[in-house]
């Protein structure tokens, strides 16, 4: 799993590329909440494009993540999600309570 972050005029944006699975998620859970506690961002935006597999634990991630987003005042949106992070988000429920965005529109 490769991470970057980049924090700009309040908005975290972390991009993702790899697996989502267990390995994957333990490594991204760390530095994303690192990232969030050092910025405290209004905004963070998980960039999905790249990621090529996903599965429960890469919800938890999500699910987590906006969570921790939240406790700090922060909102946080999906963008770009693969069709793999696209189907188990729809499947799972998740687009009900976490924002999905596609280019352009950040």
């Amino acid at each position: 799993m490769e991470i970057t972050t980049n924090e700009k005029d309040g908005v975290l944006t972390v991009s993702l590329k790899g697996e989502l699975d267990h390995h994957g998620a333990v490594a991204a859970r760390q530095d994303i909440d690192a990232a969030i506690s050092r910025t405290s961002p209004k905004k963070v935006v998980l960039v999905l494009d790249r990621v090529n597999f996903c599965d429960s634990s890469g919800l938890g991630l999500i699910m987590g993540r906006y969570k921790k987003a939240l406790s700090v005042g922060a909102t946080l949106t999906v963008a770009d999600p693969s069709e793999a992070v696209e189907r188990i988000i729809k499947l799972s429920g998740l687009t009900e309570i976490i924002k999905t965005e596609r280019s352009g529109v950040l």
